[in-house]
Order: structure tokens, then sequence, then C-alpha cells
């Protein structure tokens, strides 16, 4: 019962952790990443496609992004998504490949995606926290239906407050290499 519950708490954790991940790779830095553009959706043939599902995405350079779509048809939907998105970023279209330059970024614009990078962290924290407040009721009712003991429920208790602090180290690691990598000029 009690490995059951911090298994699930452990999975769950671990799953807000690549969250993050996911969500700091889409966060632009003055170096091209293939993660930038992993979030925009095509407009293909009627379906809202990833681009990594429509065409090779690759950086050959630190400031520059090629997209290459396996179907010449998609680079119009696919220059167009780009100039849609939140990217702030202009396609350049060649007719089989969209190149898209990364230009530096200003003071200003680095510190304002160094506070939305800290406000993804602490959403993921809160996350990890809400499978500890879960995990904890979970171990309660136990107890309460005399499936474990008043010392197992505190050990258990004691391992999950560990976990949970183990996570939220490597969150807050997590935040603190992307807040370098943003303000890195």
């Amino acid at each position: 019962m009690v490995d059951d519950v911090l298994e699930s708490a452990k999975d769950r954790m671990a799953k807000a952790e690549e969250a993050l991940k996911r969500e700091l790779a889409t966060i632009r830095t003055g170096r091209a990443s293939p993660g930038l553009v992993d979030h925009i959706r095509v407009d293909y043939y009627g379906a809202q496609t990833p681009i990594n599902q429509l065409a090779t995405v690759a950086a050959p350079e630190a400031r520059l992004l090629t997209i290459q779509p396996w179907d010449r048809k998609a680079l119009g939907p696919i220059e167009k998504a780009i100039q849609k998105s939140d990217l702030g970023l202009n396609p350049t279209n060649d007719g089989a490949l969209i190149r898209l330059a990364i230009p530096q970024l200003s003071e200003q614009r680095r510190k304002e995606l160094s506070k939305l990078v800290q406000k993804r962290v602490e959403e993921s924290r809160v996350a990890t926290r809400n499978v500890r407040r879960d995990s904890q009721e979970d171990l309660k009712k136990a107890e309460r239906a005399k499936e474990i003991s008043e010392d197992e429920h505190r050990r258990a208790a004691e391992r999950l407050q560990k976990l949970t602090d183990q996570t939220i180290a490597s969150l807050d690691r997590l935040g603190h290499q992307k807040e370098t990598e943003l303000l890195e000029v």
C-alpha cells in the first residue's frame, strides 16, 4: 500500500518535471534550438499539426533554425504559423527550406523571459506540492482504515517529503540553468 502511494507520487512528480523541461525548451534564448518551434501548430489540410510532424527542424548554426518540410505544399502554412506565433521571428522561405534567424535578445526581453521561467518553475513546484498533498491524504485514509500503522504512516510521510524536496531541487536547478542561458550575452 505505502509503496504504491509513493510510486504513484514519484511518477506524477517526474511527469511535472518533464512538463517543465518541455515548456522551458519553448522559451526563446539567444541560441537556436529545435524545441523552440515544437509548440507551434500548423493548419495542414484542416488539421492542427505540430511543425516537427511536418518537417525536419535543425539548428545548423548558433543563431539559425532551418525547417525543411517533407511536403513542399506545407511551406506556406508553416511560414504563416511561425509569423502568427508568439516567437516574434520572421521566417525566410526559399521555396524548399524555411530559415529562422534568431536575433540577439534585448536586456528588457531577457528579464521578461527570466520572469516567465520563474513563473513556469513555480507552477511546477505547486504541481509537485499538490502531488505530495494528495499522497498524504491517501496515506491518512489508509491509516484510518487500519491498512497501515501509525509508524508506517510517519515513515512513508518522511519518504514522501524527501521525494518532494528532491523533485523541487531538480525543478529549481532546471529553472536556474534556463535563466543562466537566457541572461548569457
